[in-house]
């Protein structure tokens, strides 16, 4: 028995349909996203930099989350890409694991930041008094290096143990990239429930964590913008970006993570998973552009500048 417990060399994702016509169609279309997706979180990012009205807290995380949501979005999109013409869409193993690691250390360190900017609004709303000793600099360069720290350190506890599982032979994921619960289904190691416990444990205390802090400040915000009126009203409009950004990421991923695998199809699973892994980073930009009067000053003095360079 022990003989037939090994790792694959490489393994066999089946994406979606095998059609020609699909596959262009599917081509196309996470191209476009993308594309769109590197365009307007590097806007937001050289807006962030450039512009000296959204020197501030907010925006400082702002542009370390568009630089995540490119560094999330370019460990699976290329690859899918790549495989969307390819006859045998495979992975090596290392690649498979090296995948896993940074698609865990980015979405960890995003649900951490978001967290982040939530007490930025919260301190912002409730304490505005001592707002700006409370978010200083280093106060913001700490929250930004735990954010990743916290989602290093997690990523690599579970590649590791990813690395370690065993797979009788068995090398086919019917997913779009390597994700550590559709290796789990595949494996057959002795300490497989063991294995996802942990795993489960790790990621439950990134995400949760973060969304019942992200909760906690938004539950005094709220109390303080009642209390306020319509001068609360007034702030709490700074946090709509925030919250809808908040709403798809989390909200897709509790979907996919805390729902039965036997309650919704496997294409339906891969529709969900690319709506946290992929389209959430391609709208994040846009939300914080169409709903952030201060992103759309920036974009207007920014096209205005060029123009008059022109």
């Amino acid at each position: 028995m022990g003989g037939n417990l090994s790792s694959p060399t490489s393994f066999l994702l089946l994406g979606f349909s095998s059609a020609y016509k699909a596959q262009v169609a599917l081509c196309l279309g996470f191209s476009l996203i993308y594309l769109v997706t590197l365009l307007g979180n590097l806007l937001i990012m050289n807006l962030v930099w450039l512009d000296a009205h959204l020197h501030s807290p907010m925006y400082y995380f702002l542009g370390h989350l568009s630089f995540l949501d490119i560094c999330y979005s370019s460990v699976t999109l290329p690859k899918i890409l790549k495989d969307s013409f390819s006859p045998q869409k495979t992975i090596s193993f290392v690649g498979c694991i090296t995948q896993i690691y940074f698609f865990l250390c980015f979405g960890g360190s995003e649900c951490v930041l978001l967290a982040a900017m939530a007490y930025d609004r919260y301190l912002a709303i409730c304490r505005p008094l001592h707002y700006a000793a409370l978010m200083s600099k280093k106060v913001c360069h700490c929250l930004v290096a735990v954010s990743w720290l916290s989602g290093s350190f997690s990523s690599l506890i579970q590649a590791f143990l990813t690395a370690h599982l065993h797979f009788c032979g068995s090398n086919v994921i019917n997913h779009l990239f390597c994700e550590v619960p559709f290796l789990l289904n595949v494996s057959c190691s002795p300490n497989a429930r063991l294995t996802k416990a942990v795993q489960y444990a790790l990621a439950g205390t990134i995400a949760m964590g973060s969304f019942l802090l992200t909760l906690m400040s938004y539950v005094h915000i709220l109390w303080a913008v009642l209390q306020k009126g319509a001068g609360g009203q007034k702030a709490f409009a700074t946090c709509t970006s925030h919250l809808t950004v908040v709403f798809l990421f989390f909200g897709a991923g509790a979907i996919v993570y805390l729902l039965p695998h036997s309650s919704t199809s496997k294409e339906m699973g891969k529709v969900l998973t690319l709506l946290y892994a992929i389209i959430t980073p391609m709208l994040n930009p846009i939300i914080y552009s169409l709903r952030n009067n201060e992103v759309q000053g920036a974009i207007r003095k920014a096209l205005a500048l060029g123009t008059t360079q022109s």
